[in-house]
């Protein structure tokens, strides 16, 4: 695969969530690449902030919102790297019974339908420009393997694992790709624990360089294998646990 940003040059990378955390991480790393950014966030001092620091534009955006990200697409109209990062984890963590209505409504608009937004207002101007470009969705462990508890988060980012596999499929022979990070706990607003988002994104970017689809933990490549082989077998499923 041909990274959006070979050759001489200057390409625009949009990055959403991009205040803080993996999204910042993947902003500041794009911009060492010689990226133009384009930086969204509904965290306005924060997006805006960033996008000053680091030289890019920033814009207030609820990915959420198809029209607002249709609008961020007219704006980055030159993009060839579109990181599709934004999620939110959600104050329940419970059985999902537990969780209100309203949570899984906006657990799943932003992270599920935020991707799919992003797809279509990105996506068709990509392969228009037949250009060599690039999608990276920012998924999650908990989007590869179930875990007890999490509320609307894990099953928002098994949505989004399936939805990027099918796009990979559909994109399959055009020069736009698309591959997706599959993180555990990083240190960043959702969790205060967790790996350095700077070495998130830097592997991110480089799973890039080596055409890898997916980047997921080594640590817990095993418990994804053997939860997803328990149930195709009619197993009931366990937690998870990492080896190593």
């Amino acid at each position: 695969m041909t990274s959006p940003w070979g050759g001489d040059r200057p390409f625009t990378a949009v990055v959403t969530g991009a205040a803080g955390g993996i999204g910042l991480a993947l902003a500041e790393q794009l911009r060492g690449r010689g990226a133009e950014l384009v930086l969204a966030d509904v965290d306005e001092a924060g997006v805006l902030a960033a996008a000053e620091r680091l030289g890019g534009s920033g814009t207030v955006v609820d990915v959420s919102d198809p029209e607002a990200v249709e609008r961020l697409a007219e704006r980055a109209s030159g993009a060839r790297f579109v990181c599709l990062n934004a999620g939110i984890v959600g104050p329940s963590v419970g059985a999902p019974w537990e969780v209100p209505a309203a949570e899984w409504d906006r657990v799943f608009g932003v992270n599920v339908a935020g991707v799919v937004n992003g797809l279509r207002a990105f996506v068709p101007r990509l392969l228009a420009a037949a250009d060599p470009a690039h999608v990276l969705v920012t998924a999650s462990l908990a989007g590869m393997t179930v875990f007890p508890g999490g509320g609307a988060y894990g099953p928002s980012k098994h949505a989004v694992a399936a939805v990027v596999a099918h796009a990979a499929m559909a994109l399959a022979g055009t020069p736009v790709g698309i591959s997706m990070i599959c993180p555990a706990l990083v240190a960043t607003g959702m969790s205060p624990v967790g790996a350095d988002p700077a070495d998130v994104a830097r592997e991110a970017l480089a799973a890039v360089d080596d055409g890898v689809f997916a980047v997921v933990p080594p640590e817990w490549r095993a418990a994804v294998v053997d939860q997803a082989g328990t149930v195709a077998r009619g197993g009931r499923p366990t937690p998870p646990a990492p080896t190593g």
